[in-house]
């Protein structure tokens, strides 16, 4: 394995500083997409919003009460209260 470069490495630690501000913004753009899917793609989109739930440290049970409800704007209003404690 080769050894990383020093631009290689400081993209690597954005990456990580920047995890939860990614985060939060996919999962607004999947929100937007969910409110246009139906069918399988709809379910790959709630899997996909699970995960980046996940990522952001929500606890499973909320996790999966969003998934159940099958309501995207509750998981923005998530993301909003979310933002608002992290400010």
């Amino acid at each position: 394995m080769e050894k990383r470069t020093r631009y290689q490495e400081k993209v690597i630690r954005n990456f990580y500083e920047n995890r939860e501000a990614i985060s939060v913004q996919r999962l607004q753009e999947l929100v937007t997409e969910l409110y246009l899917s139906t069918g399988k793609k709809r379910q790959q989109n709630w899997k996909l919003i699970a995960t980046h739930l996940e990522h952001l440290g929500a606890p499973t049970a909320q996790i999966e009460a969003l998934v159940a409800e099958d309501k995207p704007e509750n998981v923005l209003k998530f993301v909003e209260k979310y933002g608002n404690k992290k400010s």
